[in-house]
């Protein structure tokens, strides 16, 4: 088989696309290493000391400080609890309810006085039951473990409030570190379209005889 008969432009593409997506795979292997020490460094989280005053005005200008402080125990002010939410969630013990979850805290920064909706709001998750009815709470400063709640953030408490049981603790381990299916996925995607590509080079090549 001659050089000539490999097209080279189509060639060029695709090896430059299979070189990315190998790119694509390591840069999911250093993630995976910088994610596991972040989650090691959580895991140390709980035997710092209590952060007195949670938030300070300086987190909501930067709320990306908010991930350096995650599984850290915090002292909020929660006096003016507002909208209860009832989310599934596991008691200390274990068991499958319900854990009872009120706003506390919202940026400070926004436009007329109002909250800024690019900032993370702070609940209070206040306790753990079997049912989801809403406790009878009307806020007060609590304390708890600072953990993530989908794009906002909540501070588990770890003495529950209004008769509620306890919720587990937020556990680091918990947190995903998929990079290595990641990579796995760009190194499958890479060696797929050389092999695709590899194949209808021969089909060509066989029906030019």
């Amino acid at each position: 088989m001659s050089a000539r008969r490999i097209p080279i432009i189509a060639t060029i593409i695709v090896v430059a696309a299979a070189a990315v997506m190998v790119v694509l795979g390591f840069w999911q292997l250093d993630r995976r290493e910088e994610k596991a020490a972040q989650i090691a460094q959580y895991a140390v989280a709980a035997d710092l000391p209590t952060i007195e005053r949670f938030p300070d005005a300086a987190l909501f200008r930067d709320p990306s400080r908010f991930e350096s402080l995650l599984f850290r125990t915090v002292r909020m002010d929660c006096s003016n609890a507002r909208r209860w939410r009832g989310v599934a969630g596991r008691s200390e013990n274990g068991h499958s309810g319900y854990a009872h979850r009120y706003l506390c805290q919202q940026s400070p920064f926004g436009m007329n006085g109002e909250p800024d909706p690019d900032s993370p709001d702070i609940h209070a998750t206040i306790g753990w039951s079997r049912g989801p009815q809403e406790p009878e709470w009307s806020g007060d400063v609590v304390i708890g473990v600072l953990a993530p709640a989908g794009d906002d953030y909540e501070v588990v408490l770890t003495q529950p409030q209004a008769g509620l049981e306890a919720l587990a603790r937020p556990d680091p381990g918990d947190l995903p570190n998929n990079h290595l299916a990641y990579a796995g996925q760009w190194f499958f995607f890479a060696l797929t379209s050389l092999v695709i590509y590899w194949l209808a080079l021969r089909r060509r090549w066989r029906d030019q005889g």
